[in-house]
């Protein structure tokens, strides 16, 4: 089971008080952009075995939305960040590589 912190309340629970919201970073596209592009922000994603960047609400206490870093395969969380940030921090990307040598983020 995923243990998760929110980074807004300092709460840390199991993954059942919080609920996932899909992948993280996302170009969102809106009117005047083309339809292969609206096509892709709505049904192209991401479904990788290793490290994912993903949105996530806590449901169950303040339930603002933030982001974590894990992976799919051990569910290992890396760190979990403010929604509103554009890219993961920097140190959030160092414990990934910590813990993962070669690894390279690509956005």
């Amino acid at each position: 089971m995923l243990q998760l912190t929110c980074p807004y309340c300092g709460v840390t629970g199991e993954e059942t008080e919080f609920m996932p919201g899909g992948e993280a970073h996302l170009k969102r596209f809106g009117p005047g952009s083309s339809d292969e592009e609206f096509e892709a922000y709505l049904f192209l994603r991401k479904n990788p075995k290793g490290v994912h960047f993903e949105r996530w609400r806590h449901a169950f206490g303040c339930g603002k939305w933030f982001h974590a870093a894990r992976c799919t395969a051990t569910l290992e969380v890396f760190g979990t960040y403010p929604a509103q940030t554009e890219a993961p921090p920097e140190e959030i990307l160092q414990a990934i590589r910590d813990r993962r040598p070669g690894w390279r983020y690509a956005p």
